[in-house]
C-alpha cells in the first residue's frame, strides 16, 4: 500500500535524533530551572498517588502475577502495589500499568501524552537497580518528560487517531530516562532511542471492547524503553533515524509530522511545566465538558432532574477516542464515555473513582447515556491540541437553553492544582485503594518531595519482609 507524502518531513535534516539525544545525555540538574524542579516534585507525587491506586485492580493484578511467573523473585526494584523486589524490567511494567488504570495520572496538551506512567516507573526501577542519586534521578525523569513531550508533538494529529500516543513516544521517553539515569554517552542513548522507536506500539482499538490494552501500553513502554537503554549501555546499536527516517516511525505512524518539533528550544523551553494534573478520574477529553458542565450546574443550582439534554462541543481528538464508546460495560470503559462522565457531575457534581465504582448501579447518572451528545466545535478543534476548551449547551426542563465554558480545564498550568491539592490526591488514591496508610503516606510524600537530595534512590515503601521490623519509610539518605 503507497504511504501518503508528507510534505513538512522534507524539512528533516538529519540531525533531529541525534540532537534530542545529545541534549538528553547531557542533561543536568544544575541547568533546569527552580519551576520546573519543583514542577517535577509535583508531578513525581501525583504520580505515586496513581501508581497506588490501582492496587486491588483485575488487570494489575494479572500483571503482577505475570511478573512474579516470568521475572526473578527479588532484586533492587519495588513494585508498589506488591511491596515486593524484582528486576527493573518487571518492576517498570506493574507500576507503569498500575500508574494508568484510575485515571488519574498527568497529561501534556499538545503531545496529548500522559508523561509519568511511562517515565517514572522506568525511571524510579533503573534509579534502584543502580544505586542512583537522586539528581540523576531527577535528571533522568526531566529528559524522558522533555523527549517523550516532543516526540508526541513531532507525531502529530494524525498520530493519535489511530496510535496511542502514551505508548508509543512513552517508550522513547522511559529509554532517555533511564538512558540519563545509566549515564549514556550521546552516541548510546541515541542508539537508546532507536531501539526503543522500533519497539514502540499501542493502538486505540482496544476502546471498542473494553479490553485491558490501555495498561499494557504503559507496561511495555516503560518496560521497552528499560530494555532499549541497557542494551545500548552494553554496546547494542539502534537505528540513528529511527523517528525522522524514511522507514522511521514517523513514516509509518503520522501523517502530519513536524520535524522541528523534536527540537523545538531545546534547554529553553520546558515542556515538563506544561504538564496538566487531572482532577476528574476519567479520559481527560472529558474533562473540559466535564469542567464547563459543572460550572453551569454549580451556577445555576441545578440537580440532575433538571438536566433534559446536554450537548458536549469538542475537537476532533474527542470524537476519535470517546466516540466508539456508545455502551460502557465496565468501570474503566465508563471513564471513556462522554455521557457516562457528565452524567456524574450532573448527578454528583463530582467524577471520581467512587463515582465510577458507582456507576452501573447509579439510574441516575446511567440516565444521561440517552441525554449527551457530543458535537464537534470549530473553535475547541482549532485550539486543540495546544488548548483544551470546554463547552457545553445545558437544556432544561423549564425550557432554557444554558450555556457553559471553561478556557481551561482544572488541573492545566493557568488552572493548576497546588501543592497542597496534589499531596491531598495522591493520599486520597492511596486510601482508595488501601496501599499505603496515611502514616506511610506522610512518610512517602517527604520522601518524593525531597528525592533530589538523596545519597541513593531507595525504596518508597516498606517491603511485606521488613513490615513489623520498623523499617523505615522517611526520607533516608536525604539532606533537608
Amino acid at each position: 500500500m503507497e504511504q501518503k507524502r508528507n510534505p513538512a518531513m522534507t524539512r528533516a535534516t538529519g540531525a533531529e535524533s541525534a540532537t534530542l539525544a545529545a541534549f538528553a545525555s547531557k542533561l543536568d540538574i544544575a541547568e533546569m530551572p527552580a519551576d520546573v524542579l519543583e514542577r517535577l516534585s509535583d508531578l513525581f507525587v501525583d504520580w505515586i498517588g496513581s501508581a497506588l491506586s490501582g492496587k486491588g485492580q483485575r488487570a494489575i493484578a494479572t500483571l503482577e502475577d505475570f511478573a512474579q511467573r516470568m521475572g526473578p523473585g527479588s532484586g533492587k526494584s519495588e513494585v508498589l502495589t506488591t511491596r515486593q523486589t524484582t528486576s527493573p524490567l518487571f518492576a517498570a511494567l506493574v507500576n507503569a500499568a498500575a500508574s494508568h488504570i484510575s485515571e488519574q495520572d498527568d497529561v501534556h496538551n499538545a503531545s496529548v501524552f500522559h508523561p509519568a506512567a511511562v517515565v517514572f516507573p522506568a525511571a524510579l526501577a533503573a534509579a534502584q537497580e543502580a544505586g542512583a542519586s537522586g539528581r540523576d534521578f531527577v535528571a533522568g525523569c526531566v529528559a524522558g518528560y522533555e523527549a517523550g513531550i516532543r516526540v508526541g508533538e513531532f507525531l502529530g494529529r494524525s498520530h493519535y487517531r489511530i496510535f496511542h500516543t502514551t505508548g508509543t513516544a512513552g517508550t522513547i521517553a522511559a529509554a532517555v530516562a533511564v538512558g540519563r539515569i545509566l549515564k549514556l554517552d550521546e552516541t548510546a542513548m541515541l542508539n537508546a532511542i532507536g531501539s526503543a522507536g522500533t519497539q514502540a506500539a499501542g493502538l486505540w482499538e482496544f476502546l471498542r471492547d473494553a479490553a485491558d490494552s490501555k495498561q499494557l501500553h504503559t507496561a511495555k513502554a516503560a518496560a521497552d524503553g528499560i530494555t532499549a537503554a541497557y542494551l545500548a549501555a552494553e554496546g547494542f546499536t539502534g537505528a540513528r533515524r529511527i523517528l525522522e527516517g524514511a522507514q522511521g516511525m514517523a513514516a509509518g505512524m503520522s501523517f502530519d509530522a513536524d520535524p522541528g518539533k523534536l527540537t523545538d528550544r531545546l534547554g529553553a523551553r520546558w515542556a515538563l511545566a506544561e504538564t496538566s494534573f487531572k482532577w476528574h478520574s476519567s479520559c481527560r477529553h472529558t474533562h473540559p465538558a466535564a469542567d464547563a458542565l459543572l460550572s453551569v450546574v454549580e451556577q445555576h443550582d441545578l440537580t440532575c432532574d433538571n438536566l433534559v439534554r446536554i450537548v458536549a462541543h469538542v475537537h476532533q481528538g474527542a470524537l476519535d477516542v470517546l466516540g466508539p464508546v456508545t455502551n460502557p460495560q465496565t468501570v474503566h470503559q465508563a471513564k471513556f464515555s462522554m455521557p457516562a462522565t457528565l452524567g456524574l457531575i450532573a448527578t454528583h457534581r463530582r467524577a471520581g473513582l467512587e463515582e465510577f465504582d458507582g456507576f452501573f448501579g447509579d439510574s441516575s447518572a446511567q440516565s444521561f447515556l440517552d441525554r449527551v451528545e457530543m458535537r464537534l466545535d470549530h473553535e475547541v478543534d482549532e485550539a486543540y491540541p495546544g488548548r483544551w476548551i470546554g463547552k457545553v449547551t445545558v437544556y432544561t426542563k423549564d425550557g432554557r437553553e444554558l450555556a457553559g465554558r471553561v478556557d481551561e480545564p482544572k488541573g492545566d498550568p493557568g488552572n493548576s492544582l497546588t501543592p497542597t491539592e496534589v499531596d491531598e490526591k495522591a493520599r486520597r488514591l492511596a486510601s482508595y485503594s488501601g496501599a499505603a496508610s496515611p502514616e506511610e503516606m506522610n512518610g512517602i510524600i517527604e520522601k518524593a518531595r525531597a528525592i533530589a537530595f538523596c545519597e541513593t534512590v531507595s525504596h518508597l515503601l516498606p517491603l511485606n519482609s521488613e513490615i513489623g521490623k520498623g523499617a523505615e519509610s522517611g526520607p533516608s539518605g536525604c539532606r533537608p
